[in-house]
């Protein structure tokens, strides 16, 4: 199972991040778990001072933006 973390403070921009990686991961049919990541004593954790950012199993893959779906789907395959 792929676990996907949306680190952001709840913003539209972090929701729609949140919206590609379900989509993504939908659409490859793979098991996954979403968790959104406010707390930005976590976020620094990750090394992440830029929002949205997205991490998968743990790595920090896109940071400031918004990934697109395809973009998402290469970073879980």
């Amino acid at each position: 199972m792929k676990k996907i973390q949306i680190l952001g403070t709840g913003c539209p921009k972090c929701n729609k991040l949140a919206e590609n990686a379900e989509a993504a991961a939908r659409e490859l049919a793979i098991e996954y778990q979403l968790e959104k990541v406010t707390d930005i004593n976590e976020m620094m954790k990750f090394g992440v001072m830029v929002t949205p950012a997205l991490a998968i199993d743990g790595q920090v893959k896109v940071t400031g933006k918004v990934a697109d779906v395809g973009d998402i789907k290469k970073m879980l395959a």
